[in-house]
């Protein structure tokens, strides 16, 4: 049974699963234990190499750094025959009843696209952060004195001096959930005029938020590597860690372009089992609607990779050549 998107053209796989961060190697794990053919493409921009330790991601009492998860799930996969293809997936259509992904291997040039083709294929694509100014974004994430969740990680940041910046979707909302692990909470204001209700201001009085209505225009860091906002009356605000709640935008491109439903921010809309309204198409993880935690990537994936399983053709096997188990008779 081929494992690998390289195939021949003729070739299909029962699955092909798009990204390589925790719910798309979780799928493939699952997949590979059902015995199924699976191709799974990562273009390396999984979130997860960014987070320095997760402290909130079961059975790792002391954290786990996100690359050492990633690396644990690829070698778990390569245990049970399953490999990562770096590269992107540039286009996918329906032909004959058979999803066709384009494929354009990491480092090649654009002619050498390869097509890979599959009877169902899995989303686990993620989202792409919006932006806000950040002096050394990625060094000041990797100390962690910019935060991008609070559901994560806020227990890490217990009593510390804690800025939030408003977002569009719900301005005052991170602030207030901030006030469980610190009193001292200060929100920034980042958009002119401002988004704020006068709800929204008696609720961080009552709450204790600290408000700076002048619009944040960037963020350096000092010699401690602590966070300095910046703001358009001319003022500097330090704090020991920031959460700029970016906003996001799920990449969710490929399920769009074959009519699958989204909702805000591009999410796309899933039933339980992780499928979309493209029947075949499934999608995991911070590109669908809900809450975004490696905890629930990895729960989505079990269950859309026993439901793909299960919906696809039976994979019956033949005489079985696996040496028995250790300490087993025939």
């Amino acid at each position: 049974m081929s494992t690998h998107p390289h195939a021949p053209q003729s070739h299909v796989h029962d699955t092909l699963v798009v990204g390589g961060g925790p719910g798309g190697l979780t799928a493939a794990i699952y997949l590979r234990r059902f015995t199924r053919d699976v191709a799974l493409v990562d273009k390396g921009n999984s979130r997860l190499r960014l987070i320095p330790v997760s402290h909130n991601y079961p059975g790792f009492p002391e954290g786990v750094p996100g690359t050492t998860l990633l690396g644990n799930l690829t070698a778990q996969l390569e245990r049970y025959g399953g490999t990562v293809t770096h590269g992107e997936i540039l286009g996918l259509r329906i032909e004959d009843g058979v999803f066709v992904a384009d494929c354009l291997p990491e480092g090649a040039p654009d002619d050498a696209r390869r097509e890979i083709r599959a009877h169902t294929v899995l989303l686990a694509t993620g989202v792409a952060d919006a932006g806000l100014p950040i002096e050394m974004w990625r060094e000041a994430i990797a100390f962690g004195s910019v935060r991008l969740c609070p559901v994560c990680d806020g227990f890490d940041v217990m009593d510390k001096h804690i800025a939030v910046a408003t977002s569009e979707v719900n301005p005052v909302g991170h602030a207030l959930f901030m006030r469980t692990f610190s009193a001292e909470v200060t929100l920034f204001e980042r958009m002119s005029p401002t988004a704020l209700t006068d709800d929204d201001r008696r609720r961080l009085a009552a709450a204790g938020v600290r408000l700076v209505d002048s619009p944040l225009l960037s963020v350096t860091l000092d010699a401690s590597m602590k966070p300095v906002l910046h703001t358009e009356d001319g003022q500097e605000h330090g704090a020991d860690v920031f959460y700029p709640m970016l906003g996001e935008n799920a990449r969710s491109g490929l399920a769009a372009k074959l009519g699958a439903e989204t909702a805000q921010c591009e999410e796309i809309v899933v039933d339980v089992h992780g499928a979309t309204s493209v029947p075949g198409l499934y999608a995991i993880g911070d590109v669908t609607v809900g809450l975004n935690q490696i905890a629930v990537a990895t729960g989505q994936a079990a269950r859309a990779a026993t439901h793909i399983h299960n919906r696809l053709p039976p994979a019956l096997r033949t005489a079985s050549t696996r040496p028995p188990s250790p300490g087993t008779t025939m």
